[in-house]
């Protein structure tokens, strides 16, 4: 039976370290986990959601775009759990977009990404996938992939000019 799992706030130490590979993609407590996280970012309206975010040192993310009242024109996809991702490359072109996190409710910030990366990852059925993500799902995956190094979006954030309130931002996009 899935559960909605507690989200870390700003300020958890657990936001800020290293999280540890998946050693057995296959064990129950990952599987599980897999099925929380997906669980979680869909009740919480968001368009990712990473291990340690839960309070679990692992390198495990979900991607899950879709339209929500948080995000009201992400692109729609199937939520993908991502274990042991790394970026192998990327392009050269930076863009700025406005990002928010479950970690910090209430601010969104302007954050500079790649608009092109190509990932690597282990899905939960242990297949190695390779593939090339583009605009809002590189952005996810940029974010969630940070949140395994300890890095929150606020540190990409180039001045504090850049951030605004949630309020604020979804007052301007509509």
């Amino acid at each position: 039976m899935t559960e909605i799992l507690e989200i870390s706030q700003l300020g958890n130490s657990i936001l800020r370290q290293q999280a540890q590979p998946i050693e057995n993609i296959h064990d129950e407590h990952i599987q599980k986990l897999i099925d929380d996280l997906i669980a979680t970012a869909i009740a919480s309206n968001g368009v990712g959601i990473a291990a340690p975010q839960t309070a679990q040192s692992y390198r495990l993310f979900i991607v899950a775009s879709r339209p929500n009242p948080r995000y009201p024109s992400a692109p729609k996809m199937e939520p993908t759990a991502m274990i042991n991702p790394k970026i192998i490359s990327h392009s050269s072109d930076v863009v700025k977009g406005w990002e928010g996190c479950l970690s910090i409710p209430g601010i969104r910030g302007l954050v500079p990404r790649y608009q092109t990366i190509e990932v690597e990852y282990t899905s939960r059925d242990g297949k190695l996938h390779r593939q090339e993500l583009t605009d809002f799902v590189a952005r996810i995956f940029q974010h969630e992939y940070d949140h395994l190094d300890g890095i929150l979006f606020i540190d990409r954030v180039e001045n504090t000019q850049e951030l605004m309130t949630e309020q604020e931002y979804l007052q301007q996009i509509i």
